[in-house]
C-alpha cells in the first residue's frame, strides 16, 4: 500500500499539488485521472521519487519515503517497476537485453538465471521467441508488452504506469489494460496508473483518484464514477457522446 498524506508541490510561484491525501491499495489497479494540467504526472513523479513535495509525506507501507536512508531508497527502487508513456525501450538493444536490463542493474543473478527470468516474463505477456528481435522490428502493442515484461522482471511490489495506452488502437489498449490488471492481481502489486483514457477507467478502475487544478476532488471506483453527482467528475466523464449514452442506460436500469 502507498499512503499520500497532505502533499504540496510547487514550482516557483506555481502550486501544482494542493494538499492531496489518499491511499493506493495493494492488489488493485489504482488510477489517477483528470484533465491536462490537473497535476497527474507531477503526482506520479512524486510517488516515484523524481520530485520531492515541499509539504506532506508519502508512505510505502509504514515508512515515509522522505525519511528513508540510502539503503532503504535503494531497496525501494528495486521494489518498483515503471512503465513509461512511450515504452522507452532501448533501440540499440534487442528484446532480451531490454527486459534483462533491470536485472543487470539491481540483481546479482548470473546470466543463465537472468535469461530464465526474462523468458518467464516474456511468456507471461505472450511474447515467446522474440528475444533477438529489436524494438523497431515489432509492433507498438508488442513493444508495450515488452515494456510491461521489463517493468515486472524484478518482481516489484509497486508498479507505476504513465499513460500506458498512449498511441495504441482501442483493441490493443484494452488488451494492455487487462494485462496490467491481471499481473497486478496475480502478484499482489500496488499498481498506480496515470491515464486520461475513459476506457481504462471502465475496464480497470478499481480505485480512481480524480484531480482538478492540483486538488483531489473525488475518489471512488469504476462503478461509482458513473453515479456521482460531482460536477467536475461528470463534466470530465461525459465529455463524449459515448459516455453520455452509458449514463443514460445506467439511469434507466436504476
Amino acid at each position: 500500500m502507498i499512503k499520500v498524506d497532505n502533499i504540496y508541490k510547487r514550482f516557483g510561484e506555481d502550486e501544482v499539488l494542493k494538499g492531496i491525501s489518499t491511499t493506493f491499495e495493494r492488489g488493485k489497479t489504482n488510477l489517477i485521472i483528470g484533465q491536462s494540467g490537473s497535476g497527474k504526472t507531477v503526482m506520479l513523479k512524486c510517488l516515484v521519487g523524481l520530485f520531492q513535495p515541499e509539504e506532506g509525506l508519502i508512505y510505502f507501507e509504514d515508512k515515509a519515503i522522505q525519511n528513508m536512508n540510502d539503503d532503504e531508497h535503494r531497496v525501494l527502487r528495486e521494489d518498483s517497476g515503471m512503465l513509461f508513456q512511450g515504452g522507452a525501450l532501448f533501440d540499440s538493444m534487442n528484446i532480451e537485453e531490454n527486459v534483462m536490463f533491470p536485472l543487470r542493474m539491481f540483481s546479482n543473478k548470473k546470466r543463465p538465471e537472468m535469461l530464465e527470468r526474462v523468458n518467464e516474463v516474456l511468456k507471461r505477456v505472450d511474447l515467446e521467441n522474440v528475444n533477438k528481435k529489436f524494438p523497431s522490428e515489432i509492433s507498438g502493442g508488442m513493444q508495450k508488452r515488452v515494456s510491461i515484461a521489463r517493468a515486472i522482471v524484478n518482481k516489484p511490489k509497486y508498479l507505476f504506469c504513465d499513460e500506458p495506452n498512449s498511441g495504441l488502437d482501442p483493441r490493443t489498449a484494452i488488451l494492455i489494460d487487462n494485462l496490467i490488471q491481471e499481473i497486478t492481481r496475480e502478484n499482489n502489486i500496488t499498481t498506480v496508473v496515470v491515464t486520461h483514457d475513459m476506457n481504462s477507467v471502465m475496464e480497470i478502475g478499481e480505485k480512481i483518484v480524480f484531480l482538478k487544478n492540483g486538488k483531489l476532488v473525488w475518489q471512488g471506483n469504476n462503478q461509482e464514477i458513473f453515479k456521482t453527482d460531482n460536477k467536475d467528475v461528470t463534466d470530465f466523464v461525459y465529455s463524449s457522446d459515448l459516455f453520455k449514452k452509458i449514463r443514460d442506460i445506467q439511469i434507466k436500469e436504476d
